[in-house]
Protein backbone atom coordinates (compact mmCIF):
# COMPACT_ATOMS: atom_id res chain seq x y z
CA UNK A 1 0.00 0.00 0.00
CA UNK A 2 1.19 3.47 -0.92
CA UNK A 3 -0.25 6.10 1.42
CA UNK A 4 0.17 9.82 0.77
CA UNK A 5 -0.90 12.52 3.20
CA UNK A 6 -2.40 15.44 1.28
CA UNK A 7 -2.85 17.74 4.25
CA UNK A 8 -5.57 17.96 6.93
CA UNK A 9 -7.48 14.63 6.77
CA UNK A 10 -6.99 13.96 3.06
CA UNK A 11 -5.12 10.84 1.97
CA UNK A 12 -4.36 9.10 -1.30
CA UNK A 13 -4.31 5.29 -1.03
CA UNK A 14 -2.81 3.23 -3.84
CA UNK A 15 -3.32 -0.53 -3.93
CA UNK A 16 -3.29 -2.99 -6.84
CA UNK A 17 -6.38 -2.25 -8.92
CA UNK A 18 -7.45 0.97 -7.22
CA UNK A 19 -6.46 4.52 -6.35
CA UNK A 20 -8.54 5.96 -3.54
CA UNK A 21 -8.91 9.47 -2.16
CA UNK A 22 -10.17 9.86 1.39
CA UNK A 23 -11.75 13.25 2.24
CA UNK A 24 -10.19 15.25 -0.64
CA UNK A 25 -10.10 18.76 0.83
CA UNK A 26 -7.77 20.61 -1.57
CA UNK A 27 -9.19 24.04 -2.46
CA UNK A 28 -8.87 26.35 0.53
CA UNK A 29 -6.57 23.91 2.34
CA UNK A 30 -3.30 25.72 3.10
CA UNK A 31 -1.55 22.42 3.79
CA UNK A 32 -2.48 20.79 0.48
CA UNK A 33 0.99 20.19 -1.01
CA UNK A 34 0.47 20.05 -4.75
CA UNK A 35 -2.01 20.27 -7.56
CA UNK A 36 -5.29 18.46 -7.94
CA UNK A 37 -4.26 16.89 -11.25
CA UNK A 38 -1.34 15.09 -9.63
CA UNK A 39 -3.38 14.06 -6.58
CA UNK A 40 -6.11 12.56 -8.74
CA UNK A 41 -3.95 10.82 -11.33
CA UNK A 42 -5.35 7.33 -11.94
CA UNK A 43 -8.15 7.90 -9.43
CA UNK A 44 -10.83 5.20 -9.21
CA UNK A 45 -12.64 5.89 -5.91
CA UNK A 46 -13.41 8.62 -3.38
CA UNK A 47 -14.42 7.64 0.17
CA UNK A 48 -15.89 10.28 2.49
CA UNK A 49 -16.08 10.24 6.27
CA UNK A 50 -18.71 13.00 6.52
CA UNK A 51 -20.09 16.12 4.90
CA UNK A 52 -18.18 18.99 6.49
CA UNK A 53 -16.47 21.21 3.93
CA UNK A 54 -12.98 20.31 5.14
CA UNK A 55 -13.69 16.65 4.30
CA UNK A 56 -16.18 16.79 1.44
CA UNK A 57 -13.78 19.29 -0.07
CA UNK A 58 -13.40 19.05 -3.85
CA UNK A 59 -15.37 15.82 -4.18
CA UNK A 60 -17.97 17.15 -6.62
CA UNK A 61 -15.46 18.64 -9.04
CA UNK A 62 -13.16 15.61 -8.84
CA UNK A 63 -16.00 13.13 -9.30
CA UNK A 64 -17.30 14.99 -12.34
CA UNK A 65 -13.88 15.34 -13.97
CA UNK A 66 -12.59 11.81 -13.30
CA UNK A 67 -15.70 9.65 -13.10
CA UNK A 68 -14.38 8.16 -9.84
CA UNK A 69 -16.94 6.29 -7.75
CA UNK A 70 -17.95 8.15 -4.59
CA UNK A 71 -18.61 5.99 -1.52
CA UNK A 72 -20.26 7.68 1.44
CA UNK A 73 -23.20 7.89 3.85
CA UNK A 74 -26.46 7.45 1.92
CA UNK A 75 -27.73 10.94 2.76
CA UNK A 76 -24.45 12.52 1.68
CA UNK A 77 -24.56 10.52 -1.55
CA UNK A 78 -28.10 11.84 -2.19
CA UNK A 79 -26.83 15.39 -1.66
CA UNK A 80 -23.98 14.83 -4.11
CA UNK A 81 -26.33 13.29 -6.65
CA UNK A 82 -28.61 16.31 -6.44
CA UNK A 83 -25.59 18.46 -7.31
CA UNK A 84 -24.58 16.50 -10.40
CA UNK A 85 -22.39 13.62 -9.24
CA UNK A 86 -23.24 10.35 -10.99
CA UNK A 87 -21.05 7.39 -10.02
CA UNK A 88 -22.30 7.02 -6.44
CA UNK A 89 -22.31 4.12 -3.98
CA UNK A 90 -24.39 4.75 -0.81
CA UNK A 91 -23.63 3.13 2.54
CA UNK A 92 -24.35 3.61 6.21
CA UNK A 93 -22.99 2.79 9.65
CA UNK A 94 -21.82 -0.80 10.00
CA UNK A 95 -22.15 -1.62 6.32
CA UNK A 96 -19.52 -3.04 3.98
CA UNK A 97 -19.37 -2.78 0.19
CA UNK A 98 -17.21 -4.73 -2.24
CA UNK A 99 -15.36 -2.45 -4.67
CA UNK A 100 -13.61 -5.36 -6.44
CA UNK A 101 -10.05 -4.32 -5.53
CA UNK A 102 -11.00 -3.60 -1.92
CA UNK A 103 -13.82 -3.57 0.59
CA UNK A 104 -14.86 -0.48 2.50
CA UNK A 105 -16.73 -0.43 5.80
CA UNK A 106 -18.17 2.56 7.67
CA UNK A 107 -17.93 2.68 11.44
CA UNK A 108 -19.27 4.94 14.17
CA UNK A 109 -17.57 8.30 14.76
CA UNK A 110 -18.57 10.89 17.37
CA UNK A 111 -18.89 14.19 15.55
CA UNK A 112 -21.44 16.00 13.35
CA UNK A 113 -22.04 16.15 9.61
CA UNK A 114 -23.42 19.22 7.90
CA UNK A 115 -22.74 21.12 4.69
CA UNK A 116 -22.49 24.90 5.03
CA UNK A 117 -23.86 26.68 1.98
CA UNK A 118 -22.51 30.06 0.82
CA UNK A 119 -25.48 31.78 2.45
CA UNK A 120 -24.35 30.45 5.84
CA UNK A 121 -27.04 27.79 6.30
CA UNK A 122 -25.96 24.34 7.48
CA UNK A 123 -27.73 21.36 5.92
CA UNK A 124 -27.55 17.95 7.58
CA UNK A 125 -26.02 15.41 5.20
CA UNK A 126 -26.06 12.13 7.07
CA UNK A 127 -23.88 10.88 9.89
CA UNK A 128 -20.14 11.05 10.56
CA UNK A 129 -18.18 7.85 10.09
CA UNK A 130 -14.83 6.19 10.38
CA UNK A 131 -13.58 4.30 7.33
CA UNK A 132 -12.07 0.82 7.13
CA UNK A 133 -10.37 -0.26 3.91
CA UNK A 134 -9.47 -3.92 3.41
CA UNK A 135 -7.72 -5.38 0.36
CA UNK A 136 -6.31 -8.82 -0.33
CA UNK A 137 -2.62 -8.94 0.53
CA UNK A 138 -2.66 -5.48 2.16
CA UNK A 139 -2.77 -4.34 5.76
CA UNK A 140 -6.16 -3.12 6.90
CA UNK A 141 -6.45 0.67 7.17
CA UNK A 142 -8.69 2.54 9.63
CA UNK A 143 -9.25 6.26 9.07
CA UNK A 144 -11.16 7.45 12.12
CA UNK A 145 -12.62 10.54 10.44
CA UNK A 146 -13.41 13.34 12.86
CA UNK A 147 -14.15 11.90 16.26
CA UNK A 148 -13.63 11.88 19.99
CA UNK A 149 -12.40 8.78 21.77
CA UNK A 150 -15.09 6.18 22.53
CA UNK A 151 -14.87 2.77 24.17
CA UNK A 152 -16.42 0.93 21.20
CA UNK A 153 -13.20 1.60 19.34
CA UNK A 154 -12.26 -1.70 20.95
CA UNK A 155 -14.99 -3.38 18.89
CA UNK A 156 -13.70 -1.76 15.70
CA UNK A 157 -10.31 -3.25 16.53
CA UNK A 158 -11.82 -6.66 17.27
CA UNK A 159 -14.02 -6.80 14.17
CA UNK A 160 -11.70 -5.34 11.53
CA UNK A 161 -8.22 -5.80 13.06
CA UNK A 162 -6.72 -2.66 11.46
CA UNK A 163 -2.94 -2.55 11.38
CA UNK A 164 -2.66 1.02 10.07
CA UNK A 165 -4.49 3.76 11.96
CA UNK A 166 -5.12 7.39 11.03
CA UNK A 167 -6.38 9.46 13.96
CA UNK A 168 -7.39 13.13 14.26
CA UNK A 169 -5.37 15.02 16.86
CA UNK A 170 -6.10 18.72 16.35
CA UNK A 171 -8.37 19.22 19.40
CA UNK A 172 -11.36 21.60 19.60
CA UNK A 173 -13.35 19.80 16.85
CA UNK A 174 -11.92 16.31 17.49
CA UNK A 175 -9.90 14.61 20.17
CA UNK A 176 -6.51 16.16 20.88
CA UNK A 177 -3.13 14.48 20.71
CA UNK A 178 -3.07 13.10 24.25
CA UNK A 179 -6.54 11.58 23.96
CA UNK A 180 -5.83 10.21 20.48
CA UNK A 181 -2.74 8.49 21.88
CA UNK A 182 -4.87 7.00 24.64
CA UNK A 183 -7.26 5.65 22.00
CA UNK A 184 -4.39 4.15 20.01
CA UNK A 185 -2.83 2.48 23.04
CA UNK A 186 -5.96 1.33 24.88
CA UNK A 187 -8.31 0.22 22.12
CA UNK A 188 -6.21 -0.74 19.11
CA UNK A 189 -3.38 -3.05 18.10
CA UNK A 190 -2.00 -0.87 15.32
CA UNK A 191 1.39 -1.65 13.85
CA UNK A 192 1.56 1.91 12.53
CA UNK A 193 -0.39 5.05 13.41
CA UNK A 194 -0.47 8.45 11.70
CA UNK A 195 -1.94 11.73 12.98
CA UNK A 196 -4.13 14.04 10.91
CA UNK A 197 -6.50 17.03 11.24
CA UNK A 198 -3.91 19.36 12.75
CA UNK A 199 -1.85 22.34 11.65
CA UNK A 200 -4.35 23.41 8.98
CA UNK A 201 -5.95 26.41 10.67
CA UNK A 202 -5.09 28.51 13.77
CA UNK A 203 -7.91 26.91 15.80
CA UNK A 204 -6.21 23.48 15.58
CA UNK A 205 -3.06 22.31 17.34
CA UNK A 206 -0.21 23.39 15.06
CA UNK A 207 1.95 20.26 15.38
CA UNK A 208 1.74 16.55 16.18
CA UNK A 209 4.06 16.98 19.18
CA UNK A 210 1.47 16.20 21.88
CA UNK A 211 0.45 13.02 20.11
CA UNK A 212 4.03 11.88 19.55
CA UNK A 213 4.95 12.59 23.17
CA UNK A 214 1.90 10.73 24.48
CA UNK A 215 2.71 7.71 22.29
CA UNK A 216 6.18 7.39 23.85
CA UNK A 217 6.83 3.85 25.07
CA UNK A 218 4.20 2.28 22.83
CA UNK A 219 5.14 -0.60 20.55
CA UNK A 220 3.12 1.05 17.78
CA UNK A 221 5.22 2.83 15.18
CA UNK A 222 4.29 6.50 14.95
CA UNK A 223 4.78 8.15 11.56
CA UNK A 224 4.33 11.90 11.04
CA UNK A 225 4.69 12.42 7.29
CA UNK A 226 5.18 15.79 5.68
CA UNK A 227 2.30 16.93 3.51
CA UNK A 228 2.80 15.29 0.12
CA UNK A 229 5.01 12.51 1.46
CA UNK A 230 4.26 8.98 0.29
CA UNK A 231 4.75 6.02 2.62
CA UNK A 232 4.98 2.33 1.71
CA UNK A 233 3.05 0.38 4.33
Amino acid sequence: MQLTWLGHSAFRVEIPGAVILIDPFFSGNPTFPGDTEAATQGLTHIVLSHGHGDHLGDTLAIAKSTGARVIADADLVSFLGAHGAENLDPMNTGGTTDQDAFRVSLTVAHHSSGYLTPDGISHAVGHPHGIVIRAEGEKTLYHAGDTDIFSDMALIDEIYEPKIGILPIGDRFTMGGKIAALAAKRFFHFETVLPCHYGTFPLLDPTADRFVEAMAGSQTRVLVPAAGETLSL
